[in-house]
């Protein structure tokens, strides 16, 4: 236990970071399988495969919002954690995973019994039509039941990321989907159950992961431990924590409330073909930036660790070569998707049409993306340092002032109103990395004058 958090304060950054990130990347493009596997078998099942990737597309915006509420908790107790590990306090750190735990126990239950009770409302609402709405219930009945299962994966996770056990975080993805790999074939095609198939394999498979995650953070090898005398939330604690995933949680949040927004207007002015291209746009978007959020994710720790032990060169230094690796990698991924945008979307169906479709509205909503490493880098750091004002006015102007209205406003002044739909997204993010890179500039000097190596 020592040596890691010594590791932490005193190890090469560029070492270091490559250590905590990569198994950290690993985890995020294996944990975003879990959707992205289901969309691919459920988008070549015979006859209905169409149909039926656009209902589960629809599920999205739900699917999102309970992933933002494991973010809302995790995002801001992980960070604080860490802090206090830094600081030396293993007891203060301790409380907030415990009550963080506890917290994410009631969100479950109450998440649960409101997807049970209305997901058919809410289906429609975010874009489920007469063709679509009954694969997308058939999906959503299962997925609702495994609500507490996804919220302790990916919210006790988070700890195990603070701690600086990037592989142990690894491993507890790679079991639930390796476990999903398998089910999803049996589930769907050989038992015939379809999307009800993909459900309950996704399930299962988080369940895996979810007993694996508890079972470390139970154990002799993690620095911090999951206590239950910790359990009952102590709004002293979790209140900070809240305030701090916030930030998070309006982005994860918001993907939910765009998406609908984007569904609606496609709905509006492409039909279903239009809405079925965007499912496999946001399936490329998450899968191709995934990478970048994993090394920032991987630099958490660093940042978090040395901002409490007031080490300013570590910090600033991490934060640069986060910055750098992040830019070159959006950078990259831009190119890829601009040179053979086709490849990317045939992953996802056979269908010829759709192919055709989603390609050329794969390079505009692609466009931004080129900058979008600075957006990254400089999102993590503020939840790093604790900046729970910055983090979370970034996330707002970047998707409730700028992206939703844009998405009703470009298509009245195109030629070609569905493919403006797909134009607001660029627009948004070159914009709001403008803005983030300018506040960040006057609050990470602000920060490290904080921040100050004690003698």
């Amino acid at each position: 236990m020592t040596d890691n958090k010594e590791m932490l304060g005193n190890a090469p950054v560029g070492r270091l970071l490559f250590k905590l990130a990569l198994p950290t990347v690993v985890a995020q493009l294996i944990n975003m399988l879990y959707n992205i596997v289901d969309r691919i078998y459920i988008g070549h099942m015979p006859e209905v495969g169409d149909l039926a990737l656009t209902g589960v597309g629809v599920c999205m915006p739900i699917i999102m919002i309970v992933s933002a509420f494991a973010a809302l908790v995790s995002s801001g107790g992980a960070p604080r954690a860490s802090i206090f590990m830094g600081k030396r306090d293993i007891d203060s750190a301790e409380k907030i995973l415990g009550s963080c735990f506890g917290l994410q126990i009631i969100i479950s239950a109450v998440l649960t019994a409101v997807l049970l009770i209305w997901n058919r409302d809410f289906l429609l609402t975010f874009g489920a039509s007469s063709n679509t709405i009954e694969f997308a219930v058939d999906y959503m009945n299962i997925y609702a039941i495994g609500t507490v299962f996804v919220q302790l994966t990916l919210g006790m996770n988070a700890f195990i990321t603070a701690q600086g056990f990037t592989k142990i975080s690894m491993v507890s993805v790679v079991v639930g989907a390796a476990s999903n790999l398998i089910l999803d074939p049996i589930f769907i095609y050989v038992l015939g159950m379809g999307v009800k198939g993909a459900a309950l394999a996704t399930v299962i498979s988080q369940a895996l992961s979810c007993v694996w995650v508890i079972a470390f953070l139970r154990s002799k090898r993690s620095i911090l431990l999951l206590k239950p005398k910790h359990f009952i939330p102590s709004p002293r604690v979790v209140l900070p924590c809240v305030a701090l995933g916030t930030a998070t949680f309006i982005m994860q949040a918001s993907e939910s409330i765009i998406s609908v927004c984007f569904n609606s207007s496609l709905l509006k002015y492409g039909g279903d073909i239009a809405v079925g291209a965007m499912t496999i746009l946001t399936s490329v978007m998450q899968f191709a930036m995934l990478p970048a959020q994993g090394i920032a994710q991987g630099a958490q720790p660093i940042l978090s660790y040395n901002f409490g032990a007031k080490n300013a060169d570590r910090v600033k230094q991490t934060y640069k070569l986060l910055l750098t690796t992040c830019l070159a990698y959006s950078v990259t991924v831009w190119a890829a998707v601009m040179l053979f945008p086709n490849a990317f979307v045939s992953i996802f169906t056979p269908d010829a049409e759709l192919i055709s479709f989603a390609s050329e509205a794969l390079r505009i909503y692609f466009a931004g993306m080129v900058l979008f490493g600075i957006q990254i880098a400089c999102q993590m750091t503020f939840v790093s340092l604790g900046n729970a004002p910055s983090s979370v006015i970034v996330a707002v102007v970047r998707k409730f002032l700028l992206l939703l209205p844009l998405i009703y406003i470009v298509p009245n002044f195109v030629s070609n109103p569905t493919l403006g739909v797909y134009m607001a997204e660029p627009i948004a993010d070159i914009t709001a990395v403008t803005f983030t890179a300018i506040l960040f500039v006057f609050q990470f000097k602000k920060a490290l004058k904080n921040c100050t190596k004690s003698l």
